[in-house]
């Protein structure tokens, strides 16, 4: 691959094809990625790994800050603002994944019944 390109640092390019079936209808994904690291310290197995690694990180976080939090439709753009706001999401979600929460979206609306539950884990509050 290396040889036959300009793209500085490309070692290999990897193609994933994926095929699901939905009520009955049949449809092929295709996707493709581009990597520095050289095919002996890196083939198709792992690559995959690593292609998977990377939704799941996509899966916990980011699915979690867009749709539970609502990230996208935040009209909030000034200043340091969005990158406060991202930071203590983040933050958020940090916490109750450290207490164990693996429905963060269960776990907000927990402590918005109990919010002494809530000073209970920042440490406000003791039991």
């Amino acid at each position: 691959m290396a040889g036959h390109t300009d793209w500085p640092g490309l070692a290999q390019a990897c193609r994933l094809t994926r095929t699901t079936t939905c009520r009955g209808k049949q449809t092929v994904e295709i996707d493709y990625a581009v990597t520095s690291v050289p095919r002996p310290q890196a083939r198709a197995a792992c690559l995959l790994s690593w292609w998977r690694g990377h939704w799941g990180i996509e899966n916990r976080s980011h699915y979690v800050r867009d749709v539970t939090f609502q990230e996208d439709a935040c009209q909030i753009y000034r200043g340091h603002a969005p990158q406060n706001l991202a930071a203590l999401r983040n933050a958020v979600i940090s916490l109750l994944r450290l207490k164990g929460h693996q429905n963060i979206a269960g776990a907000l609306r927990n402590y918005t019944w109990h919010p002494s539950r809530l000073l209970t884990i920042l440490g406000i509050f003791k039991k």
